[in-house]
């Protein structure tokens, strides 16, 4: 019996398969809609536009801790990076160290956004940097907000602003009006986000770490936490009327992530061989770093899941089985 499911996901070398017809999930037709996560996720919370989708783990948390029984998650992380250390800060506001983010008026586009809470979550554990420390502005208002679809509400002992719908981010930096911003999205032609400035490439700003890349080195060889943002969910309706859907998607996004680490070896091999990657760096690149599955990544789960109870997001410390299907615990 063959099943056709609507799948939205942002395009990228690990799902490239799966939209180009690469790989299949067994027994399912997939119709792929390629989104921006900002739209996606908003669209999904609100709406439910889509029978299986990316989302957003800081989100998926709140709706479950709220009680929105409507997605079942799939263990499959489309998209893992080291945002903490890529902090924006205006370069005339004297912002060296986290310590120096103390009292400063921080741009975030959504206060909930699993970037902006492994941010936050780092420079408390890190370097002693709590978000009361800080006063935080808003980019995303109700309308479009993932955050007015959960429930959200500021934290006791935070102050979140909103700012106005007249202007964005990015114009309240450049004005000087905001001192810097925990993650900073522009131009990225969705309905959700406004900014439009390349502030990265702009001389009147930098990261808050001067090398970003070295500083995500080090803490994961301190905590081997490499975060995840993104993982999958499926309408729990459909899981549980088709409860083998739910491992055969896996299994296809296992696939289609095998091909691309397959590729991303050859290029290594490659460049290796023609002397521009040394050998010492090769067995670190050979490293994959990308893989689904409760089981390697369970320790990095419930980091945010802590991270997301620490500050005032979900109400108690959520355990991944009440997030993912029962099915896919083991994998």
């Amino acid at each position: 019996m063959n099943i056709q499911l609507s799948i939205a996901m942002d395009h990228n070398p690990r799902t490239a398969p799966i939209f180009e017809g690469k790989v299949k999930a067994d027994g399912i037709d997939l119709i792929c809609t390629p989104l921006h996560a900002s739209e996606l996720f908003w669209r999904q919370l609100r709406f439910g536009d889509f029978d299986v989708s990316e989302m957003s783990m800081s989100s998926l948390m709140m709706a479950v801790a709220g009680g929105d029984t409507r997605w079942v998650g799939i263990p499959v992380f489309t998209t893992r990076r080291m945002f903490p250390f890529g902090v924006l800060v205006r370069k005339d506001r004297n912002i060296n160290t986290p310590a120096d983010l103390k009292g400063k008026k921080m741009g975030v586009p959504e206060y909930q956004q699993t970037a902006a809470l492994w941010t936050r979550g780092v420079l408390q554990h890190e370097y002693g940097i709590h978000p009361r420390d800080m006063e935080f502005w808003m980019e995303r208002n109700d309308e479009h907000s993932q955050g007015a679809a959960t429930g959200f509400k500021p934290p006791k002992d935070v102050i979140v602003n909103y700012i106005p719908d007249s202007t964005n981010m990015g114009e309240m930096l450049l004005e000087g009006k905001l001192d810097g911003a925990l993650r900073y999205l522009a131009g990225t032609n969705n309905l959700v986000d406004r900014s439009s400035a390349d502030l990265y490439n702009h001389p009147d700003f930098k990261t808050l770490f001067p090398d970003p890349h070295a500083e995500g080195v080090k803490y994961y060889a301190k905590t081997g936490l490499y975060p995840i943002n993104h993982g999958m969910v499926i309408k729990r309706e459909i899981a549980d009327k088709h409860p083998w859907a739910v491992l055969n998607l896996y299994k296809a996004f296992e696939r289609a992530n095998e091909m691309s680490e397959r590729a991303r070896q050859t290029a290594i091999a490659y460049h290796a061989e023609i002397g521009l990657v040394p050998r010492e760096v090769r067995k670190a690149l050979a490293t994959p770093l990308i893989r689904h599955g409760i089981q390697a990544n369970r320790k990095v789960l419930e980091t945010a899941a802590q991270f997301s109870f620490e500050q005032g997001l979900t109400p108690r410390l959520m355990k991944l089985e009440e997030l993912f299907a029962p099915s896919v615990m083991e994998q």
